[in-house]
């Protein structure tokens, strides 16, 4: 549970560093799409950062729920994968990398049924 509060709020403190980067820093320099890019990794990262604060909440009541362990390391993945890709997509406009992004998403989608199958069978 400790380590998910951590690494949520290392995340959600990122989400807003680097939204006011990319408000500020980046103005003018990255347009067009590639800051909406930027924009999107922002709120899934933020997103998810709560996401992975509710799996630390959900421990707190079940900590060795198998089921939440892997939704809040798929949640910490997928931002690293969707977001991150996203962020350096944004920066260098190396397209390839646009290639990435699904595998995050993926992972987001599977963290949240994770939490969903958990609460079927558990709340």
């Amino acid at each position: 549970m400790k380590l998910f509060i951590i690494i949520g709020a290392i995340f959600a403190f990122l989400a807003v560093a680097f939204g006011a980067f990319g408000a500020h820093a980046l103005e003018g320099k990255v347009v067009g799409k590639y800051m909406d890019n930027w924009q999107t990794a922002v709120q899934y990262q933020m997103f998810h950062a709560i996401g992975i604060f509710i799996v630390a909440l959900l421990l707190s009541k079940m900590p060795d729920s198998s089921l939440l362990t892997w939704s809040g390391w798929l949640m910490a993945f997928g931002i690293l994968f969707f977001s991150g890709s996203l962020y350096i997509l944004a920066l260098t406009k190396i397209s390839i990398l646009g290639a990435i992004t699904p595998i995050g998403g993926v992972a987001f989608l599977v963290g949240w049924v994770l939490i969903l199958v958990f609460a079927v069978k558990h709340l």
